[in-house]
């Protein structure tokens, strides 16, 4: 089936959209701050509502679709949807931070994946493959590109590197008065096919890949997706405009 035509943004739109990218990218940045072992993924939850609401803006994930935190934490084999409680984070563990803010009707949403703790090279390594596939996808986001061209740049990078992509079902989204609009843009493709890209589209573009098989399968609470072979799981996020030119990256937090 077709997908539904994508809305495409007008400039004004995507200034608001940028300033909710920025409370998302120092949303993250804070929680990045934050992590250390012994703190719970609650205690994480609470930090990010908190600074949210202060800047003005409501959590995106909060009441979505049922969903009963402000942020997702996956953990380890967690590749992503993992709901904030009172598990406690250890030193080594692989942790996803995925954040959305509504900010004056418009929706912005970034994911980064950290080690708990001190450095872990070889965890780090799986993370920074992650960045290298999404930066990969980004440069794709150009107008008379196709949508398969930024899976196909962010799988290349990934199963290069030796990591399993995640698909069935899972994939990046349009994204603007909803926080999950047309299209899918899924982490794999073949180059020169799908939409043909234009300016004025936003996408969370979001990597989400495996150090084992990249099956998956859901929690009995509905949400949190996990790895069928308990492998680690990672992902990253960003929401980026096209342009005329080169892509803009709105929850950059350089």
């Amino acid at each position: 089936m077709a997908q539904p035509e994508p809305l495409l943004k007008s400039t004004a739109e995507v200034a608001l959209m940028r300033e909710a990218g920025h409370i998302v990218a120092a949303t993250l940045a804070l929680l990045v701050e934050a992590v250390q072992p012994g703190m719970t993924t609650a205690d994480l939850d609470r930090i990010a509502y908190d600074y949210i609401r202060g800047r003005g803006a409501v959590p995106s994930f909060k009441g979505h679709e049922g969903f009963p935190a402000s942020i997702c934490t996956s953990v380890n084999e967690e590749i992503v949807h993992g709901i904030p409680g009172p598990r406690v984070l250890h030193a080594g563990d692989l942790l996803s931070l995925d954040c959305g803010a509504f900010y004056r009707g418009y929706h912005g949403d970034s994911a980064t994946t950290v080690v708990v703790g001190p450095p872990d090279p070889a965890r780090q390594q799986m993370i920074d493959a992650g960045w290298e596939s999404l930066d990969a996808g980004i440069r794709e986001a150009r107008p008379g590109h196709r949508l398969e061209d930024i899976g196909a740049a962010v799988q290349a990078v990934l199963e290069r590197h030796g990591y399993g992509v995640v698909g069935d079902g899972l994939a990046g989204h349009g994204i603007g008065r909803r926080l999950w609009e047309s299209p899918s843009v899924p982490n794999y493709g073949t180059r020169g096919q799908g939409l043909r890209l234009v300016p004025g589209l936003v996408l969370a573009i979001e990597p989400m890949y495996t150090q084992g098989s990249p099956r998956w399968r859901t929690l009995d609470d509905g949400w949190t997706i996990v790895t069928r072979d308990g492998s680690l799981a990672a992902h990253v996020e960003h929401t980026i405009a096209v342009t005329d030119g080169a892509p803009e990256i709105l929850t950059s937090r350089s």
